[in-house]
């Protein structure tokens, strides 16, 4: 169990209310989300300055000390992806912190896969070597990661969404293979800074698009500094709803998405068991 941010907009955005002062911020979910459970196994956020990831996470719980509250300060970017982990997989350290990043490529998950002993061989087998090798922590999350590149370094011709899909169904097959009766977790986020993909599978997902300017309700400013000679427009992603505004909708379950060029939610069905 984790709580998991994303924002992808098409101006730079500021995401402190999101992450530290709305009523359900990020940080007030690491403190105890809406079923009282505590994430506070270290967190992490990321965003991209130039094109390039800019990752910054800590070992200790985002509401303890004021580094979270920092770094969520300095963030003003399109593309943002936050997570505070809760430790199922892997004991807490560095290692094993969300967001993981390799080159310009982002990922952070929600879930767990049951079985993940038994279903690690499998992913590794299917995993190039270039990316086996960069496996440091021991979470079913980063093994997530590595195989997803892998499909996608194998198969450039496919487009991203398609990828996904295909990569998350194989996941749930072998879990299933393992623990036929388990329902495995698969909130994910994977993002290169102009492309933002992801999935929902029994974990809750909630999203929200924008498509003109706002006054935020907690602060009462923008958080953009707007280009008139075009419309404001951003996806906000996050496992529970942020703020109490009512366009905040539930992300269908068993579903892949993309964000499409016009910066709303494209869904597609996940052809899983574990779709009831």
């Amino acid at each position: 169990m984790c709580r998991l941010y994303a924002l992808h907009a098409n101006e730079p955005t500021r995401v402190e209310c999101s992450l530290v002062t709305a009523q359900n911020a990020l940080m007030r979910q690491s403190q105890g989300d809406s079923e009282g459970l505590m994430h506070g196994h270290g967190w992490g956020v990321a965003d991209y300055d130039d094109g390039l990831p800019m990752v910054e996470k800590q070992t200790w719980a985002a509401f303890d000390g004021e580094h979270f509250e920092r770094k969520a300060a300095r963030v003003y970017a399109r593309t943002v992806v936050a997570h505070v982990r809760r430790a199922t997989v892997g004991p807490p350290g560095m290692e094993n912190t969300h967001p993981f990043e390799h080159g310009r490529w982002i990922f952070a998950h929600n879930g767990t896969l049951p079985g993940f002993d038994l279903v690690r061989p499998m992913l590794l087998d299917a995993t190039d070597r270039l990316h086996r090798t960069e496996i440091h922590g021991s979470t079913d999350s980063e093994h997530i990661f590595r195989y997803l590149l892998s499909l996608w370094m194998h198969n450039p011709e496919r487009d991203l969404l398609s990828t996904v899909r295909l990569g998350v169904e194989q996941i749930v097959a072998w879990c299933r293979q393992v623990k036929p009766d388990a329902r495995p977790g698969l909130n994910i986020v994977l993002t290169d800074g102009d492309r933002l993909i992801g999935t929902r599978l029994n974990r809750t997902l909630w999203f929200l698009e924008r498509e003109a300017m706002f006054k935020c309700e907690i602060c009462g400013k923008s958080h953009v500094h707007h280009e008139p000679k075009q419309e404001y427009r951003a996806v906000e992603l996050a496992s529970e709803r942020i703020t109490a505004e009512p366009e905040w909708k539930a992300v269908p379950n068993a579903t892949v998405f993309s964000v499409d060029n016009d910066y709303c939610l494209r869904f597609e069905p996940l052809t899983v068991e574990e779709a009831a």
